[in-house]
């Protein structure tokens, strides 16, 4: 098997549970995988190794600043950004290699679908697809140097080509540990993002919930996923809902601080 000049970069810490399997899926079309591991005290770098994973290890500084640390350590130029719960289809192997058969492609850019793997459940091949540009040369693009973002924006005038096969993303264990981790990302968005006007995220914070839900249930088709959808649907709408919350925490302790400073 032939295997692309691309090197597949992840971040790290504690993922024993898929690194393996993240891995040797990677290893079906990429030459090189490089971990950037913040700390981990279980077996992720143990499993990695034993792949013949290179490990970069380093304290985590944010989403986007850890990528470019897997940027500047990979070998190729061309750049599989996976996360530790994310893993490449044989189909998606067989596409990505297909570009390169004739050398580097001269599209610089490659977006695909992600599906969720649910804990319950088949896969959603066909609904709540998430597209994400994975695949791409750093000599054209770079993730962003930000502690919180890390999707880059594709710079004017660059051509991006569409992936068919799906990248499977194992995102959640079970409902608790998503709650969890929607709690997690919307305390750094609440803080990292412009802070929107007081009056704008309070009316958003007594009306929107219920859109918030729509979107996911309705637009995203969860709806498809049952009673399983119905729960994810109403976690990921309270989620969004609790970055307008902590906005207006933020601009309440700012009065407070205000009328202490008088």
């Amino acid at each position: 098997m032939t295997l692309a000049p691309i090197s597949a970069y992840i971040r790290t810490k504690n993922e024993e549970r898929m690194i393996g399997e993240v891995i040797r899926a990677a290893q079906q079309v990429v030459s090189e995988v490089v971990l950037v591991d913040s700390g981990s005290t279980d077996k992720t770098i143990e499993i990695a190794e034993g792949l013949g994973a290179r490990v970069v290890r380093a304290p985590w500084l944010g989403g986007g600043k850890q990528k470019r640390i897997a940027e500047d350590s990979c070998v190729h130029d061309w750049l599989l950004d996976l996360d530790a719960d994310e893993v490449v289809t044989p189909e998606l192997a067989d596409e990505i290699r297909a570009y390169f058969l004739a050398g580097e492609p001269a599209t610089p850019v490659f977006e695909m679908n992600m599906a969720t793997s649910p804990p319950v459940g088949e896969v959603w091949l066909t609904y709540n697809l998430v597209d994400r540009r994975k695949l791409y040369d750093r000599r054209v693009v770079r993730q962003p140097d930000h502690a919180n973002w890390d999707q880059f924006k594709v710079p004017a005038g660059i051509r991006v080509q569409r992936l068919k096969a799906p990248l499977l993303h194992y995102s959640f264990r079970d409902l608790a540990q998503l709650e969890d981790k929607f709690n997690r990302n919307s305390t750094g968005r609440a803080r990292d993002t412009k802070l929107k006007p007081f009056w704008l995220v309070a009316l958003r914070m007594l009306l929107a919930r219920p859109i918030y839900f729509l979107n996911h249930y309705v637009r995203r088709g969860l709806w498809r996923a049952g009673w399983y959808g119905v729960a994810v649907a109403s976690i990921a709408a309270h989620g969004r809902w609790l970055k307008d919350a902590k906005m207006v925490e933020i601009h309440l302790r700012n009065r407070e601080n205000r009328s202490a400073d008088e």
